[in-house]
Parts: structure tokens; sequence; C-alpha cells
């Protein structure tokens, strides 16, 4: 029997290996490799090839729904099941348009994590139990103002998108800089065009706008019972 490869990207370490040992337990699943950030994550699925990747939104160096958006570009068959704490609108939204074809809460059973990576698998969507419900109303709705927000994320290059979750989990100009391996004028002119694009001239309101649209999100422990 041929099993699924699986990669994990997770920031933390109790829950990813607690969701690795929950998966291997099942037959037809192999872990090829956990990855700790975005970044990573990227990088591995490069390497690894997994068929599918359990991707947590909230990371550090590069999140979630960009990491998603750099794998797909570089590997379209990959399959990516975004984890979330959060079952807000513009989350699942955000996630979908980034490429995810499942979508599940950090609060949901082990049952359901095996059943969305053998679905995905077969080029099918899953989503959790208590968000099916509002999938048409999801694909329908023209979202308003979340509508424009999706628009304006799809906007920004990656390098954008790293300062904007660096500058909302608040690190100063000089610090991203470091971090990116880029110049502190580079950072400040980062700044600028995200400011110019999306129409907000503060830290706070960048800040506001990356939990918004989940560039960043609360950390919440992964349920694997």
């Amino acid at each position: 029997m041929k099993r699924i490869t699986i990669l994990l990207a997770e920031d933390h370490t109790i829950v990813r290996e607690g969701c690795r040992k929950m998966l291997e337990l099942e037959d037809d699943f192999e872990v090829v490799g956990e990855a700790r950030d975005g970044r990573q994550a990227v990088e591995m699925v490069k390497k690894l090839h997994p068929a599918v990747v359990l991707m947590d939104i909230g990371m550090p160096l590069l999140n979630g729904l960009e990491a998603t958006r750099q794998i797909l570009k570089a590997m379209p068959a990959v399959k990516v099941i975004v984890l979330s704490a959060h079952s807000d609108d513009a989350y699942v939204k955000n996630a979908t348009e980034s490429g995810a074809v499942g979508f599940l809460l950090k609060q949901t059973s082990a049952d359901n994590v095996h059943r969305a990576i053998r679905e995905v698998h077969q080029e099918k969507t899953f989503f959790s139990p208590s968000l099916s419900k509002r999938l048409d109303h999801l694909n329908q709705q023209s979202f308003g103002r979340t509508g424009m927000v999706n628009k304006k994320v799809a906007e920004l290059t990656p390098r954008e998108m790293e300062v904007l979750q660096l500058v909302a989990e608040g690190k100063a100009n000089k610090e991203t800089a470091e971090e990116l391996g880029i110049g502190l004028k580079t950072v400040e002119k980062h700044r600028e065009h995200l400011m110019q694009k999306l129409d907000i001239h503060n830290t706070a309101g960048l800040t506001r706008y990356a939990i918004g649209t989940g560039v960043i999100e609360s950390s919440v422990q992964f349920a694997i019972g």
C-alpha cells in the first residue's frame, strides 16, 4: 500500500510532536518532515515533495497563508490543509484564496484530521464540520469589506507580506532588517509601500489588519484527541 506523505508545519514543538504521533498510528500515512516556521515549510516541501501539508496559519518568519502561496507556486500538485484556531469568514476565505483545499479548526478531532488528509489526497476538499454549513454562503458572498481586504492582500509582494508580519509582531525596522537580511532603508521602503497599498498609515493599523486577515494569529494548542 502506497502511503500518503505528509509534512507538518507548526511552530509549537509539543503540538507538532503530538500531531505526528497521532498521524503515525494510521497505516496509510507517512510523516516525512516537520517545519517550525513558514520559510522552512516552503524549503522542505521543495526538498521532500510531500503529497499533503498540514499548515498552521500563525507561524514565525512567514505565516501559513503566504507559505501556502509560495508552496503552490513552486509545486502546484501539493495539497495544503490549513490549521487555525479561528473560524471567522475572513480566515476561511483567505485560506482558500491562498490555495488551501482544506481548513481544520485546531479543536477538531483526530478522526476529522485523518479524513481531511485522505479526502484532499483524492482531489476533494475538506472543511471542519462546523464550517461546512457556511461554505455555500462563503462562496456566494462578495464579502463586502472582507473582499476588499483579500484584494489588497493579493496585491502585496511576498517580501511585503514578510515585512507586514514582522511589523505586526512588534519588530522595529532594525530588527526586521536583521531578520530578513536586508538593509534598513529597504525595510523602510517596504513599510511605505504597505501603508500606501493598504491605505493604513500607522503601526497599530497594520497590526489590526494583519490580525484581521490571518497574517498573524494567536496561538492555541492543537487538539489531538
